[in-house]
């Protein structure tokens, strides 16, 4: 007993705080390597264990305005190149996941365990995908059109995943019938009440999808041909092609427009109250 109450209490006064220990150990050991490559592309120089000769814009300015690796690009253009491609993968994964993961939480039907794992699976790598894609669509494949159909199929799971569980989470029967009662259709049934409530499953989804449609290289680099090249190709053609410190902008370039995105997505997704019938 007495070994049980020591133990006990060993783990009521230092179990907290080793938990905490763990998480910031953790989130240190992750964040360090991001914070590291923000810091040093305002560097002049790396030689030594860490980066020296602050402040400097010049690899900012090589990768910002378009001096340095890929002159002929900013990075500008392929940002918003990149984030249109982006978006409208998403979109596509709105309008075909959310469906999908609503028939999946609400009803019972058969093979709906087989559509469950079809859709919850990604399709194929990117670079199968990629290759897929220039034999079978040739023409389309050197157009913008392919690389938003490939982001929407890789990334489709993340979307559906993600407001299949706010659906589960919900009794869409009774909130159906609910609706349905007070005189609403069933498209303004799903379009006001049931979308809305799975809000944070759809940003969610919406945030994860975005975020990996814009850094997809794979199967960006075996569709894209010609024209404005997808950010994940502008950062490998500086990474590869550039020095350190250059390279260490172009990555910190992304990491500030996917918490960008990242935050105002999270802002839209919580203004305001939910919608209800």
């Amino acid at each position: 007993m007495s070994t049980r109450f020591d133990e006990g209490s060993l783990s009521a006064r230092y179990g907290r705080q080793f938990v905490t220990l763990v998480l910031a150990v953790t989130l240190v050991f992750l964040a360090l390597p991001v914070v590291m490559t923000f810091v040093s592309s305002f560097a002049g120089e790396w030689m030594g264990a860490l980066p020296s000769d602050f402040v400097t814009l010049e690899h900012w300015n090589d990768v910002v305005v378009g001096t340095g690796v890929g002159a002929d690009v900013s990075v500008g253009s392929s940002l918003a190149y990149s984030a249109g491609l982006a978006l409208g993968g998403v979109v596509i994964n709105l309008v075909v996941g959310v469906p999908i993961a609503y028939a999946i939480a609400r009803y019972e039907f058969w093979g709906r365990d087989w559509v469950n794992v079809f859709a919850i699976l990604p399709l194929a790598p990117g670079i199968i995908l990629g290759i897929a894609f220039l034999r079978t669509y040739p023409d389309l494949s050197t157009s913008g059109i392919a690389l938003v159909i490939g982001y929407s199929l890789l990334k489709a799971p993340y979307m559906v995943m993600a407001v299949q569980s706010s659906f589960q989470s919900m009794d869409l029967q009774q909130i159906e019938e609910s609706a349905r009662s007070l005189g609403a259709s069933w498209p303004r049934t799903f379009l006001t009440v049931i979308v809305p409530n799975a809000k944070a499953g759809i940003v969610a989804g919406s945030i994860i999808s975005w975020t990996l449609a814009a850094a997809e290289f794979n199967f960006s680099y075996i569709v894209y041909s010609r024209g404005t090249p997808p950010l994940s190709i502008f950062l490998f053609n500086n990474i590869t092609n550039a020095s350190f410190l250059n390279a260490a902008a172009a990555v910190s370039v992304f990491f500030l427009l996917i918490a960008l995105v990242t935050i105002s997505l999270q802002i839209v997704g919580n203004r305001g109250a939910v919608r209800r019938i």
